[in-house]
């Protein structure tokens, strides 16, 4: 990170202005205005997925759709609730005593609870496509990697992912200088989004972080996919951006370009929007703006 960038951390607040939860994988979000956050990142973030009959994860790299069904935690998580356009609202008592199955994620076996024939129906009308849902159980025992590893429920990678508005507003205004319009910051499917820093991508920097009584560690970039194709209103695939130019400036490897930065959770406690945000010991960000 720039010395510009860290006098400004250290002159003016840097501030937490989103928090973000995903309880089914691929699905919408919910904003929040406070939030728990676990070792496993903020509560009820992607704990649930929506498999196929043989129990692999339906992402919206293959079904864009799941972004328009919106799911809503209703009863300190005994409760789920779904909505989407054109279909009725399902309400379902979470169940996680059934019989665990099997289930797949990127290649890796984990298992998971099926919970029950009446979503399977209505997530299949839904997506045009049979579908089931599972629920993480309580042993679920996941180690993630990176510099720092911790634990995640069925998310790509990682307890939690932090987007700073600033690295939006640089991709965006590459993006409108060739003429495209500009993507909203859902895109990226953020759990914390921070204002404060004057320079793009200084999430990258980070290491060590503290927002309120909570503690973060860095775990490695966002390496971002055609997930970021997707209007998260609508479900469609919406064009090359932000694929395009980031490829541009923020290529990491071969594979892929960095949008954001994964923690691992040091410290549990409650999150809310408006906290200050403290960095306490920084690393050079391995990709310049």
């Amino acid at each position: 990170m720039s010395e510009r960038g860290r006098a400004n951390h250290r002159r003016s607040g840097v501030r937490v202005v989103g928090l973000h939860t995903y309880p089914i994988k691929g699905c919408a979000g919910t904003a929040l205005t406070t939030a728990r956050l676990t070792p496993a990142g903020l509560a009820h973030d992607r704990s649930f997925m929506v498999t196929d009959e043989r129990g692999v994860f339906r992402s919206q790299r293959r079904d864009p759709l799941l972004a328009a069904i919106r799911p809503e935690v209703a009863d300190d998580g005994r409760v789920l609730v779904l909505r989407a356009a054109g279909a009725d609202a399902l309400r379902i008592p979470v169940d996680v005593d059934a019989p665990r199955r099997p289930v797949e994620l990127f290649g890796r076996p984990f298992r998971g609870i099926d919970q029950g024939d009446a979503v399977a129906g209505w997530l299949s009308a839904v997506l045009g496509t049979a579908s089931r849902l599972v629920r993480v159980p309580p042993e679920h025992d996941r180690v993630t990697d990176g510099e720092t590893p911790g634990t995640c429920g069925y998310a790509d990678s990682g307890a939690l992912l932090l987007v700073s508005r600033a690295s939006l507003d640089e991709l965006n205004r590459r993006i409108t200088e060739r003429g495209a319009a500009a993507v909203p910051m859902e895109r990226f499917r953020p759990n914390v989004v921070v204002d404060g820093w004057s320079d793009p991508h200084v999430e990258d920097g980070a290491r060590d972080v503290r927002i309120g009584a909570t503690e973060l560690a860095f775990a490695k970039l966002a390496i971002r996919c055609a997930v970021t194709l997707v209007d998260q209103q609508s479900g469609e695939r919406a064009g090359p951006e932000p694929l395009r130019t980031l490829a541009d400036y923020r290529r990491v490897t071969d594979a892929g370009v960095a949008f954001g930065a994964k923690f691992s959770v040091r410290r549990t406690g409650d999150l809310d929007v408006g906290e200050a945000v403290h960095v306490d010991r920084w690393a050079d960000a391995p990709v310049s703006a």
